[in-house]
């Protein structure tokens, strides 16, 4: 039967008998608290196959208000905004970041772990008296010990601010929802309205052509009544394109599959903060904004490193105790300190590193809020520009609009010539689709501004019904 070797002979074989059968304790505590490999496979990534798939709307948080949920019924723009929070794919990632820098504000927390050695020494000679000897010691790093709080304090900063890096990314993912929910239902008016010009266009091009057949126009005449089609149809097939490409960017932006179908329902985002409303976000920017919280506490994380940095310019110092037996059966007790000498390093290039990383960190900050304080101003005269610019682009679509009823009337009566008839319904094209464009253009600004404010409200407030196309 095998014995452990330092307990063969001695004086002492219940004092080594007992530390074999320690030692031997230990290391099966260690290899039941040891983790295990699980395999986890790529996924396909397909994306959900149809909005019913996707997760459910995120926990209630305090900036995400109950809302009623039910794709059955289409996605208004609330629904969209909280269903590309909870299944965005970039968003999912991002939360795994998260996971990551918790596991490292763990590691960080750990204790370091002791050094156990051990050591065994067999006589040769078979001389009366002599035995085996044997040495066992246990040594600990004093200086991990000293800079733990460091190590804790920046990991806990650093996952603080992963953690708000995230929050600002579900607030970006909400307004890009809110855009991309206008981009898709605009474009959809804008198709519905060339639908109705080409409608409109056809039977006068059908008639121009019978008219070129049989001589009675010269290709010069009959060049408008051609290109008034066939610029509706490029319009046409212009606004399609843009179309489909906004609507990819609403499946990636929920994680659907490319053929899965979406409904959008509802009137998109409006918003129109008041001057002292926007003033009132200025003054509290630092204290509400996520991504300037999350710098803070970048700043913060980096203060604990150049701390830890400092201390860590002292002498390491590693303690231990040792018992051993030496051949003649002498037992000895003592202690061992290590301390390595401050000749040369002592950490100053760490030190450098922190202090410079420091001030970077402080300097980015300082830049991002001025430069959000600028964006802010200048979204706040654009969205003044673009209210007033809408405003009359509204009244000009609807003069234009009633002069387009009027050319319809008088060229059924034959007393309008048909360039002028098509020349009017022209411009009244143009100006619905600039109407639109106006629109759509005042709206992505109030939204963005609407981010970089801070307003986390996912309620809309009650808009002004969209204006029908004339």
């Amino acid at each position: 039967m095998h014995r452990c070797p330092i307990a063969r002979s001695g004086r002492r074989p219940a004092v080594t008998a007992r530390l074999c059968r320690g030692l031997s304790a230990l290391a099966l505590t260690l290899l039941a608290g040891c983790a295990t490999y699980r395999p986890l496979p790529l996924p396909a990534g397909r994306g959900a196959g149809s909005v019913g798939q996707l997760s459910a709307p995120l926990p209630a948080r305090a900036w995400l208000p109950a809302h009623r949920f039910d794709p059955a019924d289409g996605l208004d723009v609330t629904e969209l905004a909280t269903l590309a929070v909870a299944n965005n794919p970039d968003l999912r990632s991002k939360r795994d970041a998260l996971g990551l820098a918790r596991a490292q504000a763990f590691a960080a927390g750990l204790l370091p772990d002791p050094q156990l050695a051990l050591g065994a020494d067999f006589p040769r000679s078979n001389a009366a008296g002599l035995t085996s000897a044997y040495s066992a010691g246990i040594s600990a790093d004093l200086a991990a010990l000293l800079n733990r709080s460091s190590r804790v304090a920046a990991a806990r900063s650093q996952t603080q601010q992963v953690n708000l890096d995230l929050l600002w990314a579900e607030w970006q993912t909400v307004a890009q929802a809110r855009v991309l929910f206008e981009q898709v239902t605009t474009l959809q008016a804008k198709e519905v309205r060339l639908r109705r010009e080409r409608d409109a266009l056809a039977p006068l091009a059908a008639q121009v052509q019978t008219a070129l057949r049989a001589g009675n126009l010269t290709h010069d005449a009959a060049s408008a009544g051609l290109n008034a089609l066939a610029d509706v149809r490029h319009r046409l097939d212009d606004n399609t394109v843009a179309l489909d490409q906004a609507e990819a960017d609403l499946h990636g932006l929920l994680g659907l599959a490319p053929d899965a179908p979406i409904e959008l329902v509802g009137p998109p985002w409006r918003d129109d903060p008041s001057p002292a409303a926007v003033q009132r976000a200025l003054d509290a920017l630092p204290q509400r904004r996520p991504d300037l919280l999350a710098l803070q506490a970048g700043y913060a994380s980096q203060e604990a490193n150049l701390r830890g940095a400092i201390r860590a310019q002292f002498p390491a110092i590693t303690l231990g105790f040792n018992t051993a037996r030496d051949t003649s059966a002498v037992y000895t007790n003592g202690v061992t300190l290590g301390i390595t000498l401050p000749l040369f390093d002592r950490n100053r290039g760490n030190i450098a590193i922190a202090t410079a990383t420091r001030q970077q960190l402080r300097d980015d900050y300082a830049a991002r809020v001025l430069a959000t304080r600028t964006d802010i101003r200048r979204l706040t005269d654009d969205l003044a520009t673009l209210t007033r610019a809408a405003a009359a682009q509204d009244r000009h679509a609807h003069e234009l609009a009633q002069a387009r009823r009027a050319a319809e009337l008088t060229w059924q009566h034959g007393e309008l010539d048909w360039p002028t008839y098509l020349a009017i319904r022209a411009n009244a094209l143009g100006a619905d689709l600039d109407r639109l464009d106006l629109r759509q253009r005042r709206a992505v600004a109030a939204i963005a501004l609407s981010a970089l404010l801070g307003s986390t409200d996912l309620t809309p407030a009650s808009p002004p019904a969209r204006a029908a196309t004339p």
